[in-house]
């Protein structure tokens, strides 16, 4: 059933124009031409391995592909999709995540258990850890009634506009870096955005452990009774794509930063500065905030869509939830 051309690219009206004339993110379909009622999910696993390296290709020119309409229906089958591209996992529980998760199944999990009437601010996945995956997959379960979508944008435009912008802190942030810290206690707290307590970040109830683990990461633990402090070594701000041989905005500046220009977004257990010390400029940030909203798409999820992101590109989000229900699950590969 999978040969041939077994995808078509589509247009959205949510869509937008690139400078080089092509529309953000890609969205692919079945190809009119396939009896697609009679697809199985094994055609489209079948359809990925053929193709898998003009996906990959595909992805890696724009950024982020939404996968609609080929009947992917259940955690279980989303995991099987994801299989079939047969990218290196990344266990949750190894990876050193600051966000909330819950593994539903096999290597699916729930997205940041922030909660979801809340916005998350768009950024790049784990960019403070040394190998933050390069890879993210995300799967529509139950579709949103209102809301709830998941913003994208190319983060080179985001570099571009902060250079143009902000010239003297892009050039503090290459030069320095960013050093994240943040307050973690022994249990999980999903009211906020880093969420994840010190014992599930490093997956131990001991201290000595944790510390071990830790350092793998590049991370100093420093401990307040049963609070440990986590401060990491200064990590890339901005990040050069060989394949593209452009320059991206690839921090999580957006999730840890808590002075005023994130007064909306609970991150009171984090905060970051630049890697020589100094503080990161609020009207910075204000820019910042400004700009990834207005130059992000976001695409209303529809039941059985899959997305799949370059994390290495392009900046996700979370809009807030206006209408339950709402789940998506999230896969991460390195």
């Amino acid at each position: 059933m999978a040969t041939g051309k077994f995808f078509q690219e589509i247009e959205l009206p949510e869509q937008k124009l690139q400078d080089d004339g092509v529309l953000f993110p890609t969205v692919l379909t079945p190809n009119p031409s396939i009896d697609f009622t009679g697809v199985k999910l094994s055609d489209f696993e079948e359809a990925i391995r053929a193709n898998k390296l003009w996906l990959e290709s595909l992805l890696q020119k724009r950024g982020v592909i939404l996968f609609r309409g080929f009947h992917v229906s259940s955690p279980s089958e989303f995991s099987r999709v994801v299989e079939a591209f047969g990218f290196p996992d990344i266990p949750h529980e190894k990876g050193g995540s600051r966000a909330a998760r819950t593994k539903v199944v096999e290597r699916v999990y729930t997205p940041n258990e922030f909660p979801l009437d809340k916005e998350l601010p768009l950024h790049h996945e784990m960019t403070y850890v040394p190998n933050p995956p390069t890879k993210l997959f995300f799967f529509c379960d139950e579709e949103p009634q209102k809301g709830g979508e998941t913003p994208v944008v190319l983060s080179h435009i985001i570099y571009e506009k902060m250079k143009e912008k902000h010239p003297e802190f892009v050039e503090l942030l290459e030069e320095h870096g960013l050093t994240y810290i943040k307050l973690a206690s022994e249990t999980n707290d999903p009211s906020t955005i880093n969420g994840t307590g010190w014992k599930t970040t490093y997956n131990t109830n001991d201290k000595s452990v944790a510390e071990e683990r830790a350092a793998q990461f590049g991370t100093k633990l420093e401990w307040i009774g049963d609070v440990a402090r986590i401060t990491t070594n200064p990590m890339p701000g901005i990040r050069f794509d060989k394949e593209s041989g452009k320059k991206t905005w690839f921090n999580s500046l957006s999730l840890t930063y808590n002075g005023h220009a994130n007064r909306n977004n609970n991150i009171g257990n984090s905060s970051v500065e630049l890697g020589n010390g100094e503080p990161v400029p609020d009207d910075v940030m204000e820019y910042y905030m400004k700009i990834v909203e207005e130059e992000c798409v976001a695409i209303p999820w529809k039941k059985g869509d899959v997305m799949l992101v370059n994390n290495l590109i392009a900046l996700h989000g979370r809009r807030p939830l206006l209408k339950p229900p709402r789940r998506i699950l999230v896969s991460l590969c390195a």
